[in-house]
């Protein structure tokens, strides 16, 4: 038994610390559901329904960084890439949650799910892939990563992509770019399954290809064959998948009253109903993307990648299903298909990432060129 072991050992795995988080989350929850249905009749106040916005918002966003925490140390016991896996998914649901919620709600949210799915790709792909590819390029000049890794969440995220955001701007069953029922059917059965399959691959027979490079040779091949994940203390794993549950279930809780907020006031600024979106899309990633650029910071690119990139997929992996399930079972629209604008800067970020990721190694021209199609798209998430 080695030193670091023994101390590993040595460390309680109850740390109070580690209960700040979910006590102030849980006392916020508590305290919406005696006194919020009150609050919520006097958003038309203006100091009110800033207040709850923020409020809520902080919340969600630190109890975010509960996950990632508690996600993170099931990497640790899980290995790669299986513990991104995990964290990427988490963040994921509460995605999906949120959206949900406000989809489950009085205001008009057909919407919703494309602005929000669209706001993630352009966020991941081109802001924080875009920032991180510029300050890694100024600190580390060239970055390598796993190739193969890259390549196969290109080749999932694109026809995903393109079958849910593209896709149903063409058809001619429907004039407004939503789906028919059996569409609505086949899509997410394909959907489901392509992802799954790549899930599977990704943690079984080409887990490889999400492991960092060798960084003295171009062949991009992996510096070791994946580490068994560390032997783990009786406990532990249950210690940490419950902490994850106690961290996300006050956010799912939180959500409907986020919900609430955020579609009063769009309504009452007359904001554009994109800006949902991309509120919900900011707020659920800014964990993960933080956690990407401290890991391009640390020179660990395909780990930034694995988080980005998995996050691309599964956000349309897992949103598309349960959002398309929520409309056939409440009868409410559903509209998926992006306007030309739309499409044409979603086409023009996937043809980029594909050349981004086609060589070894990276630069800070790469992360440029991203962070003017972030810029563009903010333009026209006010002015489009």
């Amino acid at each position: 038994m080695t030193l670091d072991s023994t101390l590993s050992e040595s460390q309680p795995l109850l740390q109070p610390k580690m209960f700040l988080r979910p006590a102030i989350a849980w006392a916020t929850v508590a305290m919406f559901l005696i006194f919020g249905s009150d609050w919520m009749q006097h958003l038309s106040n203006h100091a009110i329904g800033l207040s709850l916005f923020a409020w809520l918002f902080v919340v969600i966003v630190w109890g975010s960084f509960g996950v990632v925490h508690e996600a993170e140390e099931l990497a640790g016991l899980l290995g790669e890439p299986v513990g991104t896996l995990v964290l990427t998914l988490s963040i994921v649901l509460i995605e999906v949650v949120l959206i949900s919620a406000v989809m489950l709600g009085a205001g008009d949210t057909a919407t919703l799910a494309r602005d929000t799915m669209y706001a993630v790709l352009m966020i991941v792909l081109n802001g924080v892939v875009g920032i991180g590819l510029l300050f890694g390029g100024m600190r580390h000049h060239e970055q390598a990563y796993n190739l193969h890794g890259a390549s196969a969440f290109l080749a999932v995220i694109i026809p995903l992509a393109m079958i849910a955001l593209v896709l149903p701007s063409f058809t001619a069953s429907t004039p407004d770019g939503s789906l028919t029922p059996v569409q609505a059917v086949s899509f997410s059965i394909l959907t489901i399954g392509l992802y799954g399959l790549f899930l599977w691959l990704q943690t079984g027979r080409h887990q490889g290809y999400f492991v960092a490079p060798r960084s003295d040779t171009d062949a991009n091949v992996p510096e070791e064959p994946p580490a068994p994940p560390r032997r783990a203390r009786k406990g532990e794993m249950a210690l940490h998948l419950v902490m994850l549950l106690v961290n996300i279930l006050p956010i799912v809780i939180l959500s409907k009253s986020l919900a609430k907020v955020l579609d009063f006031g769009i309504e009452a600024t007359g904001a554009p109903h994109a800006l949902g979106g991309v509120i919900i899309a900011m707020l659920v990633f800014t964990p993960e993307g933080i956690s990407a650029l401290i890991a391009i910071r640390r020179d660990q690119l395909t780990r930034a990648i694995n988080l980005c990139l998995g996050g691309a997929a599964s956000t349309v992996g897992l949103t598309v299903p349960a959002v398309l399930a929520i409309g056939l079972f409440t009868g409410k629209p559903v509209v998926l298909g992006l306007p030309p604008a739309s499409i044409v800067l979603l086409a023009s970020t996937l043809v980029l990432s594909t050349l981004t990721f086609s060589g070894w190694r990276t630069t800070m021209l790469e992360g440029a060129v991203h962070l003017s199609m972030f810029v563009v798209f903010l333009v026209l998430v006010f002015s489009p």
